[in-house]
């Protein structure tokens, strides 16, 4: 019987989550159209080209989908069961609350899964859509007087760099030794360039080598390549790429190499720290709307779905406030992408204390 019962439970579900996860995209899609459909004219696209770029985008409109969908079938699936007393007769076949409404928890498992998936599939759509829209990147400006610290802690200074000839003008390096067992050394060039194949080359300029209080070597090079000094230009602008156009392992690389260059990486931080978050409010928010929706089964349809819009209309306003002040530096960055879903967790904890099992 409890595998005719799991089927039924996970059947209903199902039917909601997945009409909504489908629909909600057109609505995507729609407000889209209305802010760009100008823009999209002037770039001479065709209809093949908008059906094929925003086919792209699914995964993305999917992933912002699925805890909204989430809450909507788990509050209509469970209101509906007590709705017509199927929650009352299976407590009488001696089948508690949880039980009954265990396929919903393992289900929202499984979606999480999935949304974790697609957090690293949605950067390789993503570019792929914007090649497809003929969407041009973001003109990147030079860099003035900054520094930058390598992964060894070696320090340089920059006084100019232009991200169009991947040229650096004016380059000073300290790295800190400890003599006589390893020197300090300086050097100052002229310039340096940045090619995909041989990474940074410096060109005229001097190296000094410190190995004690009255020893000093001195080198004078035309060209030169420093071990370690390997990032790309775009890094050491410190203006990344869209958070939506970089897997999550490439947002760290990101924040590391914004640090290092003297940039402000909070709001990349807590980008990195919602690609988690946002998948794993899917479980979060079935494990809250079970019980919700059970205390709220005595009101009609219409109830149900104006507790579904409150709910999901607070939990993407908190989501925003959140992030906000976690991207500003008032809040750390992964409790601000966290803090919703701990929220919904404490509040679906409390809910489970009134549930008569």
């Amino acid at each position: 019987m409890m595998r005719t019962l799991d089927r039924y439970v996970a059947r209903e579900f199902l039917r909601l989550f997945i009409l909504f996860v489908l629909a909600a995209p057109m609505l995507f899609i729609i407000g889209d159209w209305t802010d760009n459909v100008g823009r999209y004219s002037e770039r001479g696209l065709t209809m093949g080209d908008l059906l094929l770029g925003y086919l792209y985008q699914m995964p993305l409109f999917i992933s912002w989908s699925m805890p909204i969908a989430a809450l909507i079938a788990t509050v209509f699936t469970v209101s509906n069961m007590a709705r017509h007393s199927e929650l009352a007769a299976a407590k009488a076949g001696g089948v508690s609350f949880f039980r009954l409404l265990l396929p919903l928890p393992l289900l929202g498992v499984l979606f999480t899964v999935l949304g974790l998936a697609l957090t690293e599939i949605v950067p390789v759509t993503t570019r792929m859509k914007a090649e497809v829209m003929r969407e041009k990147p973001k003109s990147q400006p030079t860099r003035s007087s900054f520094v930058y610290r390598g992964r060894d802690g070696t320090v340089y200074q920059v006084r100019r760099l232009d991200p169009q000839t991947n040229a650096i003008s004016g380059l000073v390096m300290e790295q800190e030794g400890d003599p006589p067992h390893r020197p300090h050394v300086h050097l100052t060039a002229e310039h340096a360039r940045f090619s995909a194949d041989s990474g940074w080359t410096i060109g005229s300029g001097f190296l000094r080598r410190y190995t004690g209080p009255e020893s000093e070597s001195t080198w004078r090079f035309r060209t030169a390549r420093v071990r370690g000094f390997d990032d790309e230009p775009e890094k050491l602008l410190a203006i990344p790429r869209e958070p939506e156009e970089m897997r999550y392992a490439e947002l760290g690389e990101f924040i590391e190499a914004q640090r290092r260059s003297g940039g402000n990486p909070l709001e990349l931080m807590v980008e990195q720290a919602q690609k988690i978050a946002i998948p794993c409010a899917t479980l979060i928010i079935v494990l809250f709307g079970m019980p919700l929706a059970n205390a709220a089964a005595r009101g009609s349809a219409a109830y149900g779905i104006g507790i579904a819009l409150g709910i999901t209309i607070f939990y993407m306003l908190f989501f925003r406030v959140a992030g906000a002040a976690g991207a500003s530096g008032a809040m750390n960055p992964v409790l601000a992408a966290w803090i919703p879903n701990l929220v919904f967790l404490v509040a679906a904890g409390f809910l489970w204390t009134r549930v008569r099992t």
